[in-house]
């Protein structure tokens, strides 16, 4: 072995500055992969967030009607409004929430009844998960 490639004899046990730097490479390595990783999945998650559904009402209250404060009411109650037809995707709601406009399929007085209610969803009601990432800011 040669000096200039020989380790100290006053170095610590356990010093060695070839290990560590590989060490150290290592771990940068392992940073990057999950980098690497982790910024499609973070597009995958904003892209299902947009494609996620809300149902108006939840599958538990079907049948019902939306008063307008967004309230769940008996079948046939006056000036309330049938169920939507079909879930809201999140990229509808969103784009609603935003501009003012209409749901869609909705005249002004049902959609504004359908919105107050989506804004009104709580923990545990079909379509609240969806909602309630549609608030997430992204960054």
């Amino acid at each position: 072995m040669s000096d200039d490639t020989r380790p100290d004899d006053d170095q610590p046990i356990g010093t060695d500055p070839v290990a560590s730097r590989r060490r150290v490479l290592a771990l940068g390595a392992v940073g990057a992969a999950a980098v690497v990783s982790i910024r499609p999945a973070l597009a995958q998650t904003a892209g299902s967030v947009l494609n996620c559904d809300i149902p108006v009402p939840d599958p538990g209250r079907a049948g019902s009607f939306i008063d307008a404060q967004g309230k769940v009411v008996p079948s046939g109650t006056k000036g309330a409004f049938p169920g939507a037809t079909r879930p809201f995707k999140g990229e509808e709601v969103k784009r609603t929430l935003a501009t003012g406009a209409q749901l869609p399929g909705t005249d002004a007085e049902r959609s504004r009844a359908y919105v107050n209610y989506i804004r009104r969803l709580q923990r545990g009601q079909g379509g609240f998960t969806c909602f309630a990432s549609l608030q997430m800011p992204r960054g």
